[in-house]
């Protein structure tokens, strides 16, 4: 297995990336597979692990910045844009179509966390997606509406759209509007915050378990009003009959989630639960990971006519 630093445009922003080819790529043209970070994270992280392991297993692979963060352009920094981080998708698939090593009518989706609601609307969108996988499925529209486990007060997201509001002003009269702080100082802030999911998060992201310096753990305060008219899922059922599989931790509150989007599906779909796992277990615990790249290969595998 190859790894090599990469990059594409994506609506004239630059996009950075890690192309991981298997080895023997002479006996290709091969499957590929667009891989898609969780919110405020870089392809250096699960995104680059899910990729890494999919590539050992026969599959060209490509995992990617969003737009707006780690080593990909974009202002302002730390920008979460649903749109934009579809469109990355499509991108992504277009640089595929241009490899040697690509055959261009066998390319699937996999997305992580954000990247899985992303990763499905992009297919709804692109017939050149042949199917597509997410793991612990998150819409963060919905999350940042209705919360991880989908029983926030709505008046948490009002008081983000004021200080979203208030940002946009102080932009606007050239001053300095910030960003909103993703974590808390210490696991203690982030139970109390978000209960073991907040704390796991922290965990992940701000230890040295899986903390990447590029990973800037921040949104630009635009990223909140871009959410409040954003649904992912409003695309789902465009997928038709192309083929779905979500895998999702039995123990993740997030898991409403996923179920939604697989209610929308019109076609041929999945939901395969990992037992044990939390959400953010099967973003790097290899008890939880391993069978989740077993069961990927399987449909990937079978799905783009792979042999792995």
């Amino acid at each position: 297995m190859a790894k090599s630093d990469v990059s594409f445009d994506s609506a004239g922003i630059r996009i950075a990336a890690h192309l991981y080819t298997p080895e023997g790529t002479g006996r290709g043209p091969w499957p590929a597979l667009v891989v898609g970070h969780p919110g405020t994270a870089v392809k250096e992280q699960t995104s680059g692990t899910y990729a890494r392991l999919a590539a050992e297993r026969g599959f060209v692979t490509l995992a990617f910045d969003a737009a707006y963060q780690g080593e990909s352009g974009g202002l302002p920094r730390g920008l979460e844009d649903p749109a934009q981080r579809v469109e990355d998708f499509k991108a992504a698939v277009s640089y595929l179509t241009t490899l040697d090593a690509v055959d261009a009518g066998r390319i699937g989706l996999l997305g992580v966390c954000a990247s899985g609601s992303y990763a499905l609307a992009a297919t709804g969108g692109d017939h050149r997606v042949r199917a597509v996988a997410t793991v612990s499925t998150a819409e963060p529209a919905r999350q940042f509406r209705f919360g991880a486990d989908g029983s926030q007060d709505p008046a948490v997201f009002q008081s983000l759209l004021d200080a979203a509001a208030a940002a946009r002003s102080t932009g606007a009269r050239g001053e300095d509007p910030g960003a909103m702080t993703m974590f808390p100082e210490s696991a203690e802030q982030a139970h109390a915050l978000g209960g073991e999911h907040g704390v796991e998060g922290f965990e992940y992201y701000c230890t040295p378990r899986g903390e990447h310096e590029r990973s800037a753990k921040v949104l630009a305060w635009e990223s909140i009003d871009k959410m409040a008219s954003s649904d992912a899922f409003h695309a789902v059922p465009l997928i038709g009959d192309r083929p779905i599989l979500q895998i999702i931790g039995e123990r993740a509150v997030t898991a409403w989630m996923a179920v939604e989007a697989h209610r929308r599906a019109t076609g041929p779909k999945e939901i395969h639960w990992i037992e044990g796992a939390s959400h953010v277990d099967l973003y790097d615990k290899k008890e939880y990971v391993d069978p989740a790249v077993d069961k990927l290969t399987d449909f990937f595998t079978t799905s783009l006519g792979a042999t792995a």
